[in-house]
């Protein structure tokens, strides 16, 4: 047998993710909301748990449900 011994190796440092600032999310949070309330207004918003009252809205975006395939009626 032999009498040296293996080294015990350093270990290696962990890697880190960069860091994400807010400054960079910002755009995004407010480019998905904006998606997520266009997606409301023209998907779901049909009148009966309406966000705003009356039918003035569904009129405006009744074209826009048809196309995207939306069933509104």
């Amino acid at each position: 047998m032999s009498d040296v011994a293996a080294k015990p190796s350093a270990l290696p440092e962990p890697i880190h993710p960069p860091a994400i600032s807010l400054g960079e999310i910002y755009p995004w949070a407010l480019f998905g909301l904006a998606w997520l309330l266009l997606i409301y207004f023209v998907g779901v918003d049909e009148g009966a748990a309406s966000v705003t009252p009356g039918s003035g809205l569904h009129e405006w975006v009744h074209d826009g449900r048809h196309l995207l395939g939306f069933p509104c009626h």
